[in-house]
């Protein structure tokens, strides 16, 4: 393959995915009690939930450096018969991820080309997936930009957070606010819209979370062709499954249930829920 694809911990591939396209992973860590693990290399996603639980701070996560970037496209671009990268990472309103890519890319030449994917998780996937996809077709790297950056405009992210205690402690809300929406049994719903968190809506219960999903994605697939249909989960498999259910009633089409990176569900906490699609005109 002329074209090497990267991207990061945070996409929620599957193993078989990654092997099957070779796409190279760069894992991205997250402190917690006083040690550093690499993103799905030195802890798995279960054991990372229950240090997440019993940890009274919020682990925190770091991007990889500027190093290693540069170091792993170098090796890439070594291989025989690589001309070029594609390096695809999670949104910059999340991360600086992104922008260490850059400076390594820029360190290298233009040999490289980085992608800011403006999601996260299957969001982000449904990129990768496509550029590598691409590639291994013999797409030019004009011609694959131009495909992710059609991907973007009609992918849809929507997250509920089953709990604000990891939201107060990220200091996306006080406090106090947090206490009062624990009390009413508020469930924040958000999107990423132009890659940022967005608060859109509030539920009490899972089935005002399901029945809204269902809604959004009724009205933004009206008339087109879905794509690919993404749930990532922590600690809500349950919950995730009945979302399947009620999407494939409306779209009888396969939907990949994921339980989602470290990095992620150290802002969401357990019991969060997301649904990711895509959509095209034909």
């Amino acid at each position: 393959m002329a074209i090497k694809i990267v991207t990061d911990s945070t996409s929620d591939l599957s193993p078989e995915i990654i092997d099957q396209y070779g796409i190279e992973i760069i894992p991205l860590s997250i402190s917690v009690k006083g040690k550093t693990y690499l993103d799905g290399v030195d802890i798995t996603k279960k054991e990372f939930v229950n240090l997440l639980t019993s940890s009274e701070e919020l682990p925190k996560s770091s991007q990889p450096s500027v190093g290693y970037f540069e170091q792993t496209y170098r090796r890439l671009l070594a291989e025989p018969g690589v001309t070029h990268v594609i390096s695809i990472h999670l949104t910059e309103g999340m991360s600086g991820t992104v922008n260490s890519a850059q400076t390594g890319a820029d360190l290298v030449g233009d040999q490289v080309t980085v992608i800011n994917s403006k999601f996260i998780s299957h969001a982000m996937s449904f990129q990768v997936i496509e550029a590598a996809e691409m590639a291994e077709k013999g797409h030019s790297v004009e011609e694959i930009v131009t495909r992710l950056q059609e991907i973007q405009a009609n992918t849809s992210l929507y997250l509920m957070v089953d709990t604000l205690e990891y939201l107060a402690k990220g200091g996306r809300i006080g406090r106090g606010k947090a206490l009062l929406g624990s009390l009413l049994k508020i469930k924040p719903i958000a999107s990423l819209a132009d890659g940022v968190y967005t608060p859109v809506n509030k539920v009490r219960t899972h089935l005002q979370m399901i029945e809204y999903f269902k809604k959004q994605f009724l009205e933004e697939t009206d008339g087109l062709k879905v794509k690919a249909i993404g749930i990532a989960q922590v600690e809500a498999e349950v919950l995730a499954n009945k979302l399947k259910d009620a999407i494939q009633q409306v779209k009888n089409i396969p939907v990949t249930i994921t339980e989602t990176s470290p990095v992620i569900s150290t802002h969401t906490g357990p019991g969060a829920v997301a649904l990711m699609y895509y959509t095209d005109k034909d």
